[in-house]
């Protein structure tokens, strides 16, 4: 009988450095895995965390991981070749089917732009599957900034803003997020979706902004990928109300999560 909680080691191929606080893994890794969804990575001794994907290809995954804790300051010790050990992947997904040939907004804040990146990177890869893409990406300053190089390159292809909380730099708007739902056409869709992603104080000021501007409840989803804890519905820490995030999650129709927001 397998144990659902028992992690399995994974090499780590790559690490790279996107900011001071916010490092990406690349670990070897041949499981299915759907856009959204998460894994709990563990030092043996040390401790586990769940993290969401960020991007995954032949053969492997990516986290992009905050440094927070012990777990996690331990694993910014691990370079290329050293083994991280995992279960996983666990929570529902986008319902990145339902996105195809209509129009999509996605909202990020922070490190709420790493569980959309993989499937932001699947639209601009297949442009003919997608109607059109509009990506507001908030970051406290410019040196919290992640995927430098992605959001480069998604503005060749998606209407995109990135927005700096309270400073200027060059290639950024100023202002939350909040400030620039405005600008998006949403007279012009016939047909969309709009993702938000980021802490929960951002997701519930960008829903209520997206629904001042007309949108509907029922074309909003949100991720509460940082609710997790065990990942299997045992320890109870992800319970809101009567909701195991983990069993249920993290992602989320505005129609139920905006009872779950905190």
């Amino acid at each position: 009988m397998n144990n659902i909680m028992m992690p399995t080691p994974h090499k780590i191929l790559g690490v790279i450095h996107e900011t001071n606080a916010e490092y990406t893994f690349r670990v070897a890794c041949d499981a299915k895995i759907k856009h959204g969804q998460f894994f709990q990575l563990s030092i043996p001794k040390v401790g586990e965390a769940p993290i969401s994907v960020s991007a995954k290809g032949e053969g492997w995954v990516e986290f992009t991981i905050r440094k927070v804790g012990r777990m996690t300051q331990g694993i910014f010790g691990m370079q290329p070749g050293d083994m991280l050990f995992m279960r996983g992947p666990y929570g529902n997904s986008f319902p990145v089917d339902e996105f195809k040939n209509k129009d999509l907004l996605v909202i990020s804040g922070g490190t709420g732009l790493a569980p959309v990146r993989s499937f932001l990177t699947y639209f601009y890869e297949h442009p003919e599957e997608i109607k059109s893409v509009n990506l507001i990406a908030g970051f406290k300053d410019v040196d919290c900034v992640l995927f430098e190089d992605d959001l480069k390159k998604f503005k060749t292809g998606f209407n995109t803003i990135c927005t700096l909380d309270n400073t200027k730099a060059d290639g950024y708007e100023t202002g939350m997020v909040t400030a620039h739902i405005k600008k998006i056409p949403f007279s012009s869709f016939k047909d969309y979706n709009v993702v938000i992603v980021g802490p929960p104080i951002m997701m519930h000021f960008a829903a209520k902004e997206c629904l001042a501007n007309g949108v509907e409840e029922s074309k909003i989803w949100v991720s509460f990928e940082r609710k997790m804890s065990c990942a299997v519905g045992k320890c109870g820490h992800c319970k809101i109300n009567e909701t195991y995030v983990c069993l249920e999650g993290p992602v989320f129709n505005y129609s139920k999560a905006k009872d779950l927001l905190d």
